[in-house]
């Protein structure tokens, strides 16, 4: 297969280092900024530099109105959710990114758990931020985080999975690419698809039979819809045990009896939560490369990301 596509990330600048927080520091994150560095381009954004409020500045909060949550200075009152939401819209014309890591917490880039004033009470804790809000009603299949979920390895090691998946999708859809590639594309992601959302594998299959009927602008549109919706759903240990005996099946009877039942053990190990999924993952993709299974072998969802950053490595609880 060839080596990984580098997925263009957009990034709370904070995160990544610079010196723009309301205080005048940083909330460099230590795997965005180290781990995940070397195989991502950054599109490095900070909504509140970029309308001209500086660092240090005054801080921030939402507050309720009529017409949804404002974005206001918490001493001064100067409203600033028009400018704020004329910058979203300015970015969402031209953002071109595989997904989006914002900061957690923050009134115009946090994505969950914001919390909404009415006065000095906080009346509602489910807020989004307002920037945040508005990249994500343009792009709801953008694989997006914020920097404190991703603490935790699954929604780590989803976040990841998904926009090395994007980027895929990107760099083939930018190519020249004829009705055949795009079997071939779809025929190299079916187990990673399938571990994701079966539904959504089969409607981009629907899709893909009609390459060389349909024109091209159609089939790229609607197979990225596909595509993307199949990654938008986490994939599940039951989905996950159902690929790896579906791989196990087709290598089979290049098999013999001793080395079958230890590869359905090991997936029945993980199963049961006693392994991590990259111990079945890794010994199929041996055997595929040993017994010469080139279907088995060139599938995605054995090299999702760069091994080098171990990701599913994490026992399932």
């Amino acid at each position: 297969m060839n080596s990984q596509v580098r997925p263009k990330v957009a990034v709370s600048s904070c995160l990544m280092g610079e010196p723009v927080r309301f205080n005048g520091g940083h909330s460099r994150d230590r795997f965005l900024s180290g781990e995940l560095d070397p195989y991502v381009d950054w599109v490095r954004i900070c909504p509140e530099m970029e309308i001209g409020l500086g660092s240090p500045r005054e801080t921030l909060r939402l507050e309720r109105s009529s017409r949804g949550p404002r974005l206001v200075t918490r001493k001064t009152r100067v409203d600033l959710t028009g400018r704020i939401t004329s910058l979203a819209a300015e970015r969402v014309r031209v953002l071109d990114v595989d997904g989006y890591v914002f900061k957690s917490k923050s009134p115009s880039c946090g994505v969950h758990g914001i919390p909404v004033y009415a006065g000095d009470t906080a009346v509602d804790r489910r807020g989004r931020g307002v920037f945040a809000a508005r990249i994500l009603d343009a792009f709801p299949l953008l694989p997006v985080e914020d920097e404190g979920r991703l603490n935790d390895a699954l929604l780590r090691e989803t976040f990841v999975e998904r926009i090395f998946a994007h980027a895929r999708l990107r760099a083939f859809l930018e190519s020249d690419w004829r009705a055949r590639d795009l079997v071939a594309f779809h025929s190299r992601h079916k187990m990673q698809m399938l571990a994701h959302d079966p539904a959504a594998y089969r409607e981009a299959g629907r899709v893909v039979a009609q390459a060389g009927v349909r024109s091209r602008e159609e089939l790229a549109a609607d197979y990225a819809h596909a595509f993307r919706t199949a990654f938008a759903r986490k994939a599940g240990i039951g989905r996950h045990v159902n690929v790896l005996h579906h791989c196990l099946g087709m290598m089979s009877d290049s098999l013999d009896q001793a080395r079958r039942a230890d590869l359905v053990e090991v997936i029945a190990s993980y199963q049961a939560g006693r392994v991590a999924l990259s111990v079945p993952a890794t010994l199929l993709r041996h055997h595929a490369r040993g017994e010469a299974a080139e279907y088995v072998r060139d599938q995605t969802y054995f090299s999702p990301y760069p091994e080098e950053l171990r990701l599913r490595n994490h026992v399932p609880a």
